[in-house]
């Protein structure tokens, strides 16, 4: 049953776009300074197991918003959301939340062919159902970001001044602040509230103070990019820059962290941090995203807030959230029943003290339904997923692709899909995969083993 709104907390969510989950300071990664997120994994709940499902903008954000996955909303690059699509805003407001979204949404269909998504309209009723919308189709252009939103004679589009995360996270707190005026007012509802940003996407450029911070040089890359100069050297270049927006962001998020306990709302907030898909840069002689290797599908997933209370857990668990349990699961932390046209998990039971888990889930499903075909990029479709036991298996249509035991292989450097000594394995993971590919409605034609 669903708690009365009264007494239920507000969630915000903050993601960044192309954000993999191993440049985090908390994970290891001896490039970054990253205070804030190490501060939400010490706090809260990490999901150390959390992919993006279709690692591609428009497909996650589609799943994201929808908690429906890509076959059955967007499928590919620039594909539109259904006019009539049910999102996260809907369930919300139905439970009596304001909801507002900031930043990049990517869902609108778009084709940029000659003309420039940054500079695209929205129109009202394609922007979810969301009571406050400001933000912009796509921009690759950080210190050129244009941003609308209203309808009407109340309709308005203005360039944010200086970066693209600086400006937008501004725009965030004034919202958070009018937020919390109208809950001492006793007129305001509870909110949930989102902020999106391109960074750190390429191009891989940050405000001065943060890019003289890494250089080219310096940067230490994984050990499974290989030592070809090409590669090499593009992976240092535009790492140092990724290495310097993700910095930017944890600042910000910092900035967010502190407005909400200003504002009297650290006690009753949850904050939910995660990004829509990685990035490759030169692990595997590859860059940018579509594939399924752990540098593109893995993403930060944490839960917590600015005062994390007795009654939540905190720690890392290998919990195989998927992009399309985001949104049942902010419900969820907010006691309100997931609507049954959501596909996808509720993860609050893992956070909330005696909240019952109704499903959990031992794996996650991939998928990339249409190829970009971009440069860097995978060019045929794939089907696959990951194990909380530690296992990846992945398919190209009729031919097994990938085969990895990531707990003794993190780096992915021994494919074990074609070696009769796993077969066993492999056919308990198609069987596996087989049930996702039935379970949800997808079609792929799988190998014959």
């Amino acid at each position: 049953m669903n708690a009365p709104a009264a007494r239920r907390p507000n969630v915000i969510w903050v993601f960044g776009d192309q954000h993999r989950a191993q440049s985090q300071g908390h994970m290891g990664d001896p490039n970054l300074r990253t205070p804030t997120f190490d501060r939400l994994a010490s706090e809260g709940l990490v999901a150390t197991q959390a992919v993006a499902g279709t690692p591609l903008c428009c497909p996650f954000r589609g799943s994201l918003l929808s908690s429906q996955y890509p076959h059955r909303c967007v499928p590919g690059h620039e594909d539109p959301m259904p006019t009539d699509q049910r999102t996260v805003a809907h369930a919300f407001k139905a439970a009596g939340y304001h909801t507002g979204y900031f930043g990049k949404w990517h869902v609108d269909g778009y084709k940029e062919r000659g003309g420039r998504a940054g500079l695209h309209i929205v129109p009202p009723e394609r922007r979810g159902g969301f009571d406050t919308w400001v933000g912009y189709e796509n921009n690759n252009s950080q210190f050129d970001c244009w941003v609308h939103g209203g309808e009407g004679s109340g309709a308005f589009q203005h360039r944010l001044p200086g970066y693209e995360t600086d400006a937008l996270t501004d725009l965030f707190i004034a919202h958070l602040k009018e937020r919390a005026q109208g809950c001492r007012s006793g007129a305001g509802q509870p909110f949930f509230a989102a902020l999106s940003v391109q960074p750190p996407h390429d191009p891989y450029v940050a405000p001065e103070e943060w890019m003289r911070r890494h250089s080219a040089a310096s940067v230490q890359l994984r050990p499974n990019v290989p030592d070809i100069p090409r590669v090499v050297q593009q992976a240092r270049r535009e790492f140092a820059g990724y290495c310097a927006m993700i910095e930017n962001l944890d600042w910000n998020l910092g900035r967010i962290l502190a407005a909400l306990e200003a504002a009297g709302l650290g006690d009753d907030t949850h904050v939910i941090f995660f990004s829509d898909h990685g990035d490759m840069h030169g692990s595997h002689g590859m860059f940018r995203k579509t594939n399924p290797y752990e540098e593109s599908i893995r993403v930060p997933f944490m839960i917590s807030g600015v005062r994390p209370r007795y009654r939540f857990n905190s720690g890392r668990r290998p919990l195989p959230v998927n992009h399309v349990d985001i949104a049942p699961t902010s419900l969820g932390l907010c006691g309100i029943d997931p609507p049954d046209w959501m596909a996808g998990t509720d993860y609050s039971g893992h956070y909330i003290r005696g909240r019952e888990l109704k499903h959990d889930p031992d794996s996650a499903y991939l998928q990339l339904c249409r190829p970009t075909m971009h440069g860097n990029s995978t060019d045929r479709p794939w089907r696959g997923l990951v194990t909380k036991d530690g296992w990846k298996y992945v398919c190209l249509e009729g031919q097994p692709w990938l085969l990895f035991h990531l707990n003794e292989d993190p780096y992915e450097l021994v494919n074990l899909a074609h070696n009769t000594v796993f077969r066993a394995e492999r056919k308990r993971l198609q069987d596996r995969l087989a049930q996702w590919i039935a379970d949800t409605g997808d079609s792929f034609r799988l190998p014959e083993l």
